[in-house]
């Protein structure tokens, strides 16, 4: 959420903000709705200031309260209540209005209107040229017995599937080895509550605008978070820190959960695009330092990074434009993982720098070393994401034999340095 006193002092940049990332906001009912709000305030102060005036000099003269100073009372006390009552209406409505105005993008952002204006920064690894036909990941792991999509479906419905043998122990694996790589670091590690109450999700700026991928738990008033930035983001909500305890760093594992709402012909076979899977994620709180917050989103990358390159998994950064950046976020990278049944790059990672945006949402402060309570900054980042993950293993470490090599990184783990 953005600060009201930031949208009137910016606000033709706010509003080409939202223009950008495609969204419509009625900026003159907010307009009119802050106006109201704040007339209706200074209405309620000084009626208060009214009726303390007249209780200050009765008690002071020791006068003895007349009918009409008792009618007059009455008539200040109804028109106070009848003020605060029209105040909590246009309160609750001037707030609604406000979570539908996303953030503001950096300068570095590009302008565009959708993914096919992202810009790629770079790519690491080669793409390996095979003398063999390469097979997807859904026949290699029908060939070994690592996946069983049609139980799976059985059991679970649609986008469904059990891992089985080495592919079970291979996400444990990776995860595990991601897990510990940023608790070295320095990361807090966690294991977050998949299941959140619904401030979490208006907190981190998924909803309003993206209530249809949620799964709701309706008896209970409950939901199931899409990753464990929703929890960990979460974590510090209507608290005040200390800045000399900032920045705080998590790696979090969780289990995350997606309707994947009008995703359907669209990546429905394999692994890429599910209902549930198993997350680490990263979630920094910092102070309100900008210059310091984009340096930990460069942080944040090259921890990524490292985990692909650790892998040996050719990849690519692409710097996110302002309509494929999502609402909350201030600048936003994808990382992109080279996968070849689809010959293609595929997103593994998202990383993204929310400013105060989250933070105000979730009132989270901290104490300046001058005295002055600010609201923290937000950062997150996929450090891995399994199974999407198995994907570009699978594939990119076959054989031509189709046997399928360990990376040696998780060796260890597997206990085996080749399946099949």
């Amino acid at each position: 959420m953005l600060d009201i006193k930031f949208i009137r002092g910016n606000l033709e940049t706010v509003k080409k903000a939202a223009e950008n990332k495609n969204r419509t906001v009625d900026w003159e009912k907010l307009m009119k709705l802050d106006d109201d709000r704040r007339r209706l305030i200074g209405e309620i102060e000084r009626l208060r200031g009214e009726r303390n005036k007249s209780s200050k000099q009765t008690i002071d003269t020791r006068q003895q309260i007349t009918e009409k100073q008792i009618q007059e009372g009455k008539k200040l006390k109804e028109d106070i209540k009848r003020s605060e009552e029209e105040l909590r209406k246009v309160e609750n409505e001037f707030n609604q209005l406000m979570l539908t105005v996303p953030n503001v993008p950096d300068k570095s952002v590009p302008v565009g209107k959708d993914s096919s204006e992202n810009v790629e920064l770079r790519k690491w690894g080669e793409v390996k040229k095979l003398d063999f036909t390469p097979l997807d990941h859904i026949t290699l792991a029908k060939k070994h017995d690592l996946v069983d999509f049609e139980r799976g479906v059985k059991v679970g419905g649609f986008r469904t599937y059990f891992l089985k043998n080495e592919a079970a122990i291979l996400e444990i694996a990776v995860l595990s080895y991601t897990f510990q790589k940023l608790i070295k670091k320095g990361y807090i590690p966690l294991i977050a509550p998949s299941l959140v109450k619904e401030f979490t999700l208006f907190g981190n700026g998924q909803f309003p605008w993206g209530r249809e991928e949620v799964y709701t738990m309706e008896k209970d008033n409950m939901y199931l978070a899409g990753t464990a930035e929703v929890p960990v983001t979460a974590y510090f909500s209507d608290e005040i820190l200390a800045e000399k305890d900032l920045p705080k760093k998590f790696v979090a594992f969780s289990p995350c959960f997606r309707r994947e709402a009008g995703s359907y012909g669209k990546d429905t076979k394999g692994l890429y695009r599910l209902h549930q899977f198993n997350k680490i994620e990263q979630v920094i709180i910092n102070k309100a330092y900008y210059e310091g917050s984009l340096t930990l989103h460069e942080e944040l990358l090259h921890n990524s990074e490292e985990i692909l390159q650790d892998l040996k998994l050719p990849y690519r950064v692409l710097l996110m434009c302002t309509g494929d950046m999502g609402e909350p976020q201030v600048k936003k990278y994808d990382i992109e993982t080279w996968m070849p049944s689809r010959g293609d790059y595929g997103e593994t990672m998202s990383d993204s720098f929310m400013g105060d945006f989250q933070t105000r949402r979730l009132n989270i402060r901290y104490k300046a070393k001058d005295g002055t309570t600010k609201f923290t900054h937000s950062l997150n980042n996929t450090a891995v994401a399994s199974p999407r993950i198995l994907i570009a293993i699978l594939e990119n470490y076959q054989q031509k034999d189709g046997t399928i090599l360990v990376p040696e990184v998780l060796r260890e783990y597997i206990g085996k340095d080749r399946i099949g």
